[in-house]
């Protein structure tokens, strides 16, 4: 990790210095404030907090978030804030660099929450030896378990509304239980298990509902495949008889393009879900899209 830098220093120490909020500051608030590294920790404490806290996303719309670099406001606006969600374990490093210089803002590290994790599958991505996959949005019975975990944080910084929090993360679970089921007897008789994807980004939940990820980059997306990982890629897809080689949105499909030129097959996006989707879709939108297309590409009954 970088070293501080002296600005940000001195923001922290000003901020720290500062004695609440300014009347009329933007996004002020009576309730508590909550500050979510990025779209699946805001969606979660945003269905948590409801209407009694508010939820602010550090990272704009189009900015990857493993790339994200903060700007002085929110960096105040992180030493101000009364609960932090955030991924550790190097994924956006600008926002760990100022949580580990805060001091006495509560902060959950979704990660912590999680138990068990999966480790990066290391096969021709040698940057990422050792690396756990933080992806752990994408496995709804996971995601619950963070509401859980911010409902009882936020009970301990605002005691009045604590059965709120407490209400709201059990219809949150209930929502999330539901997209469970739907995942699970969707992909139960399928011709096919593999799914392979451009950025391993899928892991938990291929693990969840018993399928393999097969990916062409690993967990960054940015990181190049070499040419003997694509040809690796496009050998076994056509060996397993797959039919759509998936990419990402935000992501030139080119990669997944020339393997599904070599093989035949069709290529297909599926949202890993790190930026906030468009327009009135949230999170269970976005999950049920990929649910038909992995369906669909899987050839599930």
């Amino acid at each position: 990790m970088r070293p501080l830098a002296p600005v940000l220093a001195a923001l922290l120490m000003l901020a720290a210095g500062a004695c609440g909020r300014a009347d009329g500051e933007s996004g002020a608030s009576e309730g508590p404030e909550v500050i979510a590294a990025f779209y699946p920790l805001e969606f979660v404490a945003a269905e948590v907090v409801g209407r009694q806290a508010t939820v602010t996303n550090l990272s704009p719309p189009g900015v990857e978030p493993h790339d994200l670099e903060l700007a002085p406001d929110q960096v105040r606006s992180l030493a101000q804030a009364d609960l932090v969600v955030y991924i550790g374990g190097g994924f956006q490093p600008a926002v760990e660099e100022v949580i580990d210089e805060l001091s006495g803002i509560p902060t959950i590290d979704a990660i912590d929450t999680q138990g068990e994790l999966i480790e990066a599958d290391n096969e021709g991505h040698e940057s990422e030896e050792g690396a756990a996959d933080p992806h752990v949005w994408l496995d709804p019975s996971r995601l619950a378990s963070l509401g859980d975990v911010i409902a009882r944080e936020m009970a301990e910084i605002d005691g009045d509304n604590s059965d709120v929090y407490e209400s709201n993360a059990e219809d949150l679970e209930d929502a999330l239980d539901k997209l469970d089921q739907e995942y699970s007897t969707a992909l139960e008789n399928c011709a096919r298990n593999e799914l392979v994807v451009s950025h391993e980004a899928f892991g938990y939940l291929t693990d969840r509902y018993g399928l393999e990820q097969i990916g062409v980059s690993g967990i960054d997306p940015e990181s190049e495949p070499s040419p003997g990982r694509v040809a690796e890629v496009a050998e076994f897809a056509k060996a397993h008889g797959v039919t759509t080689i998936f990419f990402e949105e935000q992501v030139a499909p080119d990669i997944a393009q020339v393997i599904a030129d070599e093989t035949g097959a069709g290529v297909e996006v599926l949202d890993p879900l790190e930026f906030k989707p468009e327009g009135e879709s949230d999170y269970f939108d976005v999950m049920r899209n990929n649910l038909v297309s992995i369906s669909r590409a899987l050839g599930c009954s």
